[in-house]
């Protein structure tokens, strides 16, 4: 969004296009509260300034879209006000968009951990949403610029610069999402506009992301890349830690997999990351079994019990212990047994960094939510609401996003019909 300073100039507000609200933002969450709220007879139009319409959707899930969680709950959810997605959550939950998909005669299935994906392409979805808002006569112009947004100086709406002409609106939906994926034209442009009028921001940052390392710390790692293994991941102080059971993939910068993009979301610069590479199990005392009955050197041992590359990559890696790893397990100390059971189940690591809002699949922060009806999403500025991505909710990787954007969207609909009533 470009800002223009000043008043407002150019046609009057009798000769331009009216409509109960402008939704910017045609993704997930823009699609689905245009539909909504058409359908409840609200007069929308739904802009995008990216020629592709909902491309995030398209390209998620390995192009056939993870679109909802079955276990979803607000526990799911990281942001500063982590009770704030109750309420939409509550009224729009993961049933009601599987019942949406039915009666567009979309398959799907679970795949893991309660993750829904379409059968067939995420297009299906896309098309599904187009459908309900070609349902709800929505006005859809794409790809359309916004350059301006400002209040239409009585205090009754807004007027919208676009692209294709001034627009005014009692209402505003910004619907942008992140700064995640900028190549299918992620931009600040919600921040912007919440800044306009004085909404605070909380910081935006990547989430569920690839974590990447010094590469010099790195460098004993760097030939595991390619190699994924089941673990049990850790961030946080002990009072607020947070942990989850995941897959973890070995890259030639760092760690990624689910793993790492779920722990991502939770680590915080200069902060650390906890491993337990055995995956909980109790691999001292099944070394120290082995003791009594083999004369396999211990990296051999080792490579019944983990994968060859990891205990190779370890036991190469081993410091001041390493004389005593190259003996056979039945001649290496306990205490060297205990020092390398220590590293691979409590690996305290502290990432450099991240690989950034390129690879990212959200972006934590975002508008305030403090400052946001949880009941409708609109703001304390009257007639602007946020939904989705752009607000300061983040879900877990596995369709968690995707249902906070129905959710939220769903909850904004039905407010601008109240405010269009009332």
């Amino acid at each position: 969004m470009h800002q223009r300073p000043g008043s407002w100039s150019g046609p009057t507000l009798q000769s331009m296009p009216e409509f109960d609200v402008v939704v910017i933002g045609a993704g997930a969450a823009g699609l689905f509260c245009a539909s909504v709220a058409g359908q409840l007879g609200v007069k929308v139009l739904l802009l995008d300034h990216y020629p592709k319409v909902g491309e995030k959707i398209r390209i998620s899930g390995g192009g056939r879209c993870n679109f909802t969680n079955l276990h979803t709950t607000a526990a799911n959810f990281l942001g500063d006000n982590p009770d704030f997605c109750r309420s939409a959550l509550s009224r729009y939950t993961p049933a009601h968009f599987v019942e949406l998909l039915r009666r567009h005669a979309i398959p799907f299935h679970e795949k893991h951990k309660g993750q829904l994906f379409c059968d067939g392409s995420a297009q299906d979805l896309i098309s599904m949403l187009l459908a309900e808002c070609a349902a709800g006569s929505v006005t859809h112009w794409q790809p359309c610029a916004v350059f301006a947004i400002r209040s239409d100086g009585n205090g009754s709406g807004y007027l919208v610069d676009t692209a294709r002409g001034p627009v005014a609106c009692q209402s505003v939906v910004v619907a942008t999402g992140g700064l995640s994926i900028p190549k299918i034209g992620a931009t600040d442009f919600g921040y912007r506009v919440a800044q306009q009028f004085s909404i605070p921001v909380v910081p935006p940052r990547p989430a569920l992301v690839p974590l990447v390392f010094e590469p010099a710390f790195w460098a004993p790692y760097a030939g595991l890349s390619g190699l994924s293994l089941p673990v049990t991941v850790h961030s946080g102080s002990k009072k607020q830690r947070i942990g989850f059971q995941e897959d973890l993939l070995f890259t030639h910068k760092g760690l990624s997999g689910p793993a790492a993009l779920q722990i991502s979301s939770y680590w915080r610069a200069n902060g650390t990351i906890r491993v337990d590479l055995t995956a909980g199990r109790d691999l001292l005392g099944e070394l120290k079994q082995a003791k009594n009955i083999s004369r396999k050197l211990l990296v051999n041992e080792l490579s019944g019990h983990v994968p060859a590359r990891l205990a190779e990559a370890w036991v190469g890696n081993a410091g001041s212990w390493k004389a005593h790893w190259q003996k056979p397990v039945c001649e290496t100390t306990d205490k060297a047994l205990a020092a390398l059971c220590t590293q691979l189940s409590a690996w305290e690591i502290a990432p450099a960094g991240t690989e950034g809002y390129a690879k990212a699949e959200v972006t934590a922060g975002g508008v305030d939510s403090r400052s946001l009806s949880s009941q409708t999403m609109e703001s304390r500025q009257k007639g602007l609401y946020f939904i989705g991505e752009v607000v300061d909710v983040t879900g877990w990787l596995g369709g968690y996003n995707f249902q906070w954007a129905w959710a939220s969207a769903f909850a904004c609909a039905h407010g601008l019909l109240a405010n269009r009533l009332g």
